[in-house]
C-alpha cells in the first residue's frame, strides 16, 4: 500500500459497506434533486471506489495540485456523481452544498467531470473512451519523467494512475488505440478498473458487445485479473495487491457487478442507468440498504472514516522531504522538475526567442512550412527539454522529428513518440500528457486526419490545455494524393472550435512565431497548417514577427497607404496576393496584401488595430484554398462565391506565376495539378469582378481589367470539377 494511507481504518469489514453505501446514497439524491443524471454507475462501483480510495490511492485533499499524487481517472464520466461523493468525502473543496447543486449551472458538480470547475477531477471525461486515453498519457509522463529525474536512492517521481471505465469506452474505437499503445509501452502503473455489467442505455449489451474483453486486452500485452465479483471488498482488495506487483505491464482488473446495486426493482436494469431512480425506489433503496439517514446525510462517524485530509497531509510531507534531499545533492535537476511541473518557461526564454526570430527573418530561400516547422523544432529542443514530439506514423511527412529526438520505447525514456497510425488515440493521449505537467506534447499527422483526432482536440479547448497539433499537408497544393487527402473544410472547421488558436503561416518566419506562440500559450492548444510545398520568404526583417504575432498584419501596404482593395490571404496564397498586388498596381488600383495566420488571434486585438489593417469602407477580397464562409466576417456577409474550377494549379517554389481574380477566385491557367481555390471578394456585397465593379459604380475596377476569365468548353472548367 502507499505511504500515508490508514490502512487500519481501509481494513474494517463491518465499516466497509457502510462507507460504499454513503457513496450510493449522495448519488441516489443529488440525481433525484436534480431531477437528471446517472445514478447506476455510481451505485455499481461504489465497493470498488471505497477499496481504492480508503486503502490505495495516494492523494492530499489539501493540495490538488501536488506532483506526486496518484491520479484517479473517471471515464465512465456519465457517473459523475461518483466522483464527487469521492472528493466531498475525502476532504476536497467540494461542500455538501455542492452536491445539492448537481447538474446546475454554475455549480461545482457538472454533468460530466470537467477540469479546471472541480478540485480534483484531473480530466473532463463524458465523451466515452477519451478518459482512459487521457490516462494512458498520464502514466506515460510518469513513467518518462521517472526517467528523466530520478536517481539511485533518489525516487521523486513514483505514483500511479487508476482509472474507472466501463463497457461504453470499451466499444468506442479509441480505447483500442490508446490502450494497445500502453501496453506496448509498457505502462506498468497504469491500473484499470472494467464495471463490467452488461448494461449500456439501449439495454443488456449483448446484441451489440460481445467481444472477449479479458483476451482482448491480454493480446495487447497487459496483465489482466478476471472475475473480480465486484461488490466484494475482500475480492477487490486482493486483486489490487495482485496490480500494484512489480511488472511493466499495465492491468485491467475485471469487475463484475450489477448496475444500481441496492435498488430493488431498477438492479440489473438499463433503466437504472441513465435517469433518476423516482421518489418510490429512492426510499425502497434506502430500506434495503439499512440506510437509515435523510437526504444527503452522512453520519459524523462515516464522515471520519472516510476523511483522507491527515493521511494525504502525512504523504505530501514524506514526498517533500524526499525532494529536499535531491535538492541537496542535486540542487540543479530538482530545480528543473519543480520548473517543469509548475508549467513555466525557462529563464530567459523570451530573449533566446527574440535572437532566434532575428536570425530566421533574415532566411531568403524558399521553403515548405512544415519544413519551417521541423527548422523551429531544432531550435525550440534545446531551449526547451520539455518539448514531448511525436506523429501518427507520418514522421518523414510532418517532419516532427529533430536531430536530437530520442524514441521512446519500453526499455528506455526518451523525447519523441512513435503513435502509429492512431490519430484520435495521439490527440487524447498528448491530452493527457499536458495534463499530468511537465511536458509539453506535440504530435503530427496530415490535416485531412485531424478528422479522426477533432473530439480529442475539442476537449483540449475546453480544458485550456497547451497541447500542438501539426498538421502539414494543408491544401491541394500537397499534389498527386487526391482528393482522400487534399483539405477544403479542415480550416475552416477547426476555427470554429473555441479556444483552439489555428495557425496558417506563410513562410520561415510565420512558422516560426507560430511555434513561439503555441509554447508560450498556457490557456489553450493550438494547431499549426502547414505545406507540403516550398513557399517564398516574405522578407520583411524582424520586426514582421512581432506583427505576424498579432494573427494579422500588414504585409504589403498599398502607395500612400490608401489602398482601393485589401486582399487577405494566409499560408500558401499570401504569394498569390503579392503577385496580385503587382498586377493590380499595373492595372491603375492600388492594393493591401493582409496575411492573417491566426484569426481569432487577430480577433482578440483591440478595435483600433483591426481598423488600422481591414479599414472601413475599403473594398476586400479574401483568398484561400478552402471553403470560403468563415472569411464572411470580415468581406462582408453579401459577399458572394463563386467557386471556379482550375484548369491547374502550378507553383513554382511555393509561388504562382500567373492568375487572374474573378467572382471572389483566384484562377490559375498554366502547369501543376488540379484543383479549386475559393475565395470571397466584396465588403458590403462588393465583389471584385466586373459585376461587382458594374453594381458599385467601380469603373477603376473595370478599366483595371478585373473582369470574369473566359474557359472555354473545357469540360473540366464545369462546376463540380475537381
Amino acid at each position: 500500500m502507499h505511504e500515508g494511507i490508514d490502512t487500519a481504518t481501509a481494513a474494517r469489514p463491518a465499516d466497509r459497506r457502510m462507507r460504499a453505501n454513503a457513496l450510493r446514497m449522495l448519488a441516489v439524491d443529488a440525481v433525484e434533486q436534480a431531477k437528471s443524471g446517472h445514478p447506476g454507475m455510481p451505485m455499481g462501483m461504489a465497493d470498488i471506489a471505497e477499496v481504492l480510495w480508503t486503502g490505495y490511492l495516494k492523494h492530499n485533499p489539501a493540495d490538488p495540485r501536488w506532483p506526486d499524487r496518484d491520479r484517479f481517472v473517471l471515464s465512465n464520466g456519465h457517473g459523475s456523481m461518483l466522483l464527487y461523493a469521492l472528493l466531498h468525502l475525502t476532504g476536497y473543496d467540494l461542500p455538501l452544498d455542492e452536491l445539492k447543486r448537481f447538474r446546475q449551472l454554475h455549480s461545482k458538480t457538472p454533468g460530466h467531470p470537467e477540469h479546471g470547475v472541480t478540485p480534483g477531477v484531473e480530466t473532463t471525461t463524458g465523451p466515452l473512451g477519451q478518459g482512459i486515453a487521457n490516462a494512458v498519457g498520464m502514466a506515460l509522463a510518469e513513467k518518462l519523467l521517472a526517467d528523466e529525474f530520478n536517481r539511485p536512492g533518489h525516487t521523486i517521481v513514483d505514483h500511479r494512475t487508476f482509472v474507472f471505465l466501463g463497457d461504453g469506452c470499451l466499444m468506442e474505437g479509441l480505447s483500442h488505440e490508446a490502450c494497445s499503445l500502453a501496453g506496448t509501452l509498457g505502462l506498468g502503473k497504469l491500473i484499470a478498473f472494467w464495471d463490467d455489467n452488461g448494461i449500456s442505455i439501449d439495454g443488456h449489451v449483448q446484441g451489440w458487445f460481445t467481444d472477449d474483453t479479458p483476451r482482448r486486452f491480454e493480446a495487447y500485452g497487459w496483465r489482466v485479473i478476471r472475475d473480480v465479483d465486484g461488490h466484494d471488498a475482500e475480492a477487490i482488495d486482493a486483486a489490487m495487491r495482485q496490480a500494484l506487483a512489480p511488472g511493466n505491464r499495465p492491468t485491467l482488473i475485471c469487475c463484475k457487478t450489477v448496475i444500481g446495486w441496492g435498488a430493488p426493482k431498477l438492479a440489473g436494469s438499463h433503466d437504472a442507468h441513465g435517469a433518476p431512480l423516482g421518489s418510490d425506489e429512492a426510499a425502497a433503496t434506502r430500506a434495503a440498504l439499512g440506510w437509515r439517514f435523510g437526504a444527503f446525510d452522512i453520519p459524523a462517524a462515516l464522515r471520519q472514516q472516510w476523511d483522507a485530509g491527515a493521511a494525504g497531509a502525512i504523504a505530501q510531507q514524506r514526498w517533500e522531504r524526499r525532494l529536499a534531499e535531491y535538492a541537496s545533492e542535486h540542487p540543479a535537476l530538482a530545480a528543473e522538475f519543480r520548473r517543469r511541473v509548475a508549467g513555466e518557461l525557462p529563464q530567459g526564454f523570451s530573449e533566446n526567442c527574440r535572437r532566434w526570430l532575428a536570425g530566421v527573418a533574415t532566411a531568403s530561400n524558399p521553403v515548405a512550412t512544415r519544413k519551417a516547422s521541423q527548422l523551429a523544432i531544432e531550435a525550440l529542443a534545446p531551449l526547451l527539454p520539455e518539448l514531448l514530439g511525436g506523429s501518427a506514423d507520418l514522421t518523414g511527412s510532418n517532419l516532427t522529428n529533430w536531430k536530437a529526438s530520442r524514441t521512446v520505447t519500453a526499455e528506455q525514456g526518451g523525447n519523441y513518440l512513435h503513435y502509429g497510425v492512431r490519430e484520435f488515440g495521439m490527440a487524447a493521449v498528448m491530452n493527457g500528457i499536458a495534463l499530468h505537467g511537465g511536458y509539453v506534447p506535440f504530435g503530427g499527422t496530415f490535416l485531412v486526419f485531424s478528422d479522426y483526432a477533432r473530439n480529442g482536440l475539442r476537449l483540449a479547448a475546453l480544458m485550456r490545455l497547451r497541447s500542438i497539433f501539426v498538421f502539414t499537408h494543408d491544401s491541394i497544393g500537397l499534389g498527386e494524393d487526391g482528393p482522400t487527402h487534399q483539405p477544403v473544410e479542415h480550416a475552416a472547421s477547426l476555427r470554429l472550435i473555441p479556444n483552439l488558436a489555428v495557425w496558417r503561416p506563410c513562410d520561415q518566419l510565420e512558422t516560426a512565431v507560430s511555434w513561439r506562440s503555441a509554447v508560450e500559450r498556457r490557456d489553450g492548444p493550438t494547431a499549426l497548417l502547414l505545406t507540403r510545398q516550398n513557399l517564398a520568404a516574405q522578407g520583411g526583417g524582424a520586426e514582421r514577427a512581432a506583427l505576424a504575432a498579432r494573427g494579422g498584419y500588414v504585409l504589403a501596404e498599398a502607395p500612400g497607404g490608401r489602398p482601393d482593395v485589401v486582399l487577405i490571404a494566409t499560408g500558401s496564397e499570401v504569394a498569390l496576393a503579392m503577385e496580385a498586388k503587382e498586377t493590380l498596381a499595373e492595372r491603375g488600383l492600388a492594393a493591401r496584401v493582409v496575411s492573417m495566420p491566426c484569426t481569432s488571434v487577430f480577433d482578440a486585438q483591440d478595435a483600433d488595430y483591426h481598423r488600422s489593417v481591414l479599414p472601413q469602407g475599403v473594398r476586400c477580397v479574401a483568398i484561400e484554398a478552402a471553403v470560403p464562409d468563415p472569411w464572411r466576417k470580415y468581406v462582408g456577409l453579401e459577399g458572394r462565391h463563386r467557386p471556379r474550377p482550375l484548369r491547374r494549379i502550378c507553383a513554382r517554389h511555393g509561388a504562382v506565376r500567373a492568375f487572374r481574380i474573378h467572382r471572389g477566385a483566384c484562377c490559375r491557367r498554366r502547369g501543376g495539378c488540379r484543383g479549386k481555390f475559393q475565395s470571397i471578394g466584396g465588403n458590403n456585397g462588393a465583389r471584385l469582378d466586373a459585376a461587382a465593379a458594374r453594381s458599385c459604380g467601380g469603373e477603376r475596377l473595370r478599366r483595371a481589367g478585373i473582369q470574369r476569365q473566359q474557359h472555354g468548353a473545357d469540360p473540366r472548367h464545369h462546376a463540380g470539377g475537381r
